[in-house]
C-alpha cells in the first residue's frame, strides 16, 4: 500500500473528509436526540455484544457521523471518552453547513439542544448557530450567505473590534 489511499480504495461517502467520531453514554438517545433536532438519518449500527452500540453512523445534512457507546468494553479498552467525563466540556466542536439554519435551530431548541449563540450573520459570510446537544458536543451549523474575500475578511475583522 502506498502512503496515500487511491481514490478506489475509499468509499464514496468518506473521499473528501475527515469523520469525526464521538462517544456519548447512550448513542440509542443519541441518534434519537439528532434525528429529531437536525434531521439526521440513522445509516447503520453495530450493537456490541454486552449490549449497548459499539459503533453507528448518521447523516447530518451531507456530513457523515460515526458515534458510540462510551461504555462498551471496547471503547473502555481504548479509553474512549464522552463530554461528561471531562466535566462536560469537550476540546471538539462539529461544523456542518445546512440550507437553513434558523430552522435547524429552532428544531434543535425545541429538541432539547442549549443554544449558546442564536443565528446571526458573521463576518466571514455565513449565519451561524452555536449550540450544545443533550451529550455534552458542541456544533456550529452555518447557512452561506456570501462569499468574503480575504482582504474582506480582515478589513471586517479589523473593524470588528
Amino acid at each position: 500500500m502506498t502512503e496515500h489511499a487511491t481514490d478506489i480504495e475509499i468509499p464514496d461517502r468518506y473521499r473528501y473528509a475527515v469523520i469525526p467520531h464521538i462517544m456519548v453514554d447512550d448513542a440509542a438517545a443519541a441518534i434519537a436526540f439528532y434525528q429529531r433536532a437536525f434531521g439526521a438519518r440513522e445509516d447503520f449500527r453495530v450493537d456490541a455484544p454486552g449490549g449497548g452500540i459499539l459503533h453507528a453512523e448518521i447523516t447530518v445534512g451531507r456530513s457523515t457521523l460515526m458515534l458510540g457507546d462510551v461504555s462498551v468494553d471496547e471503547a473502555e479498552a481504548a479509553s474512549f471518552v464522552a463530554p461528561t467525563s471531562l466535566g462536560g466540556g469537550t476540546p471538539v466542536t462539529l461544523h456542518v453547513f445546512v440550507s437553513d439554519v434558523d430552522s435547524l435551530a429552532e428544531r434543535a431548541r425545541d429538541a432539547g439542544a442549549e443554544i449558546l449563540q442564536p443565528p446571526k450573520d458573521m463576518f466571514h459570510g455565513d449565519r451561524t448557530v452555536i449550540l450544545k446537544d443533550p451529550f455534552g458536543h458542541m456544533w456550529v451549523f452555518l447557512t452561506h450567505v456570501e462569499d468574503v474575500s480575504e482582504e474582506e475578511l480582515r478589513r471586517r475583522l479589523a473593524t470588528a473590534g
